[in-house]
């Protein structure tokens, strides 16, 4: 069954959050999908990803290059799964794509201190339910780590 994860950002942005997320993929052996809503997002978050950390490296590309089917991470701006990956992270509204029922987990990174990324994400958690999806909500504590919330 499909696990589907609601990160409620606030006080954070995708460019804070993301990395460290992509990294405990890639630690787990997943491959990855992260979708954006546009090309200048998407070419954004491939530049931040190369610069994000001194001591790091995250091996992405985007979904135009021609071995998109070999990389570890593809930055995409549509749905379909170029690389095979287990994980989707969806983020500024993002869709779910219709396969979503084909990955090991679905990631949705919404901004908290948004209106409409908040009807947004009611509406998807609504969806994944009727849907059967295995859903949990997790929100930053005051130091910054992830907790799940009911």
């Amino acid at each position: 069954m499909t696990e589907v994860l609601f990160y409620h950002l606030q006080n954070m942005t995708v460019e804070n959050v993301l990395p460290p997320l992509l990294e405990k993929s890639l630690e787990r052996g997943w491959r990855v999908v992260v979708q954006s809503t546009s090309e200048e997002r998407a070419d954004a978050l491939d530049a931040h990803l190369w610069t994000y950390r001194d001591d790091s490296f995250l091996p992405h590309a985007t979904w135009r290059v021609n071995d998109a089917a070999d990389q570890p991470i593809v930055l995409a701006i549509e749905e379909g799964n170029p690389n095979g990956a287990n994980v989707r992270f969806l983020v500024d509204n993002a869709a779910l794509p219709q396969d979503a029922q084909g990955y090991e987990r679905m990631v949705l990174l919404f901004n908290g201190d948004d209106p409409d990324a908040l009807a947004f994400a009611r509406s998807a958690w609504t969806d994944c339910k009727a849907r059967g999806f295995d859903v949990t909500y997790w929100q930053a504590d005051e130091r910054g780590r992830w907790q799940r919330r009911n």
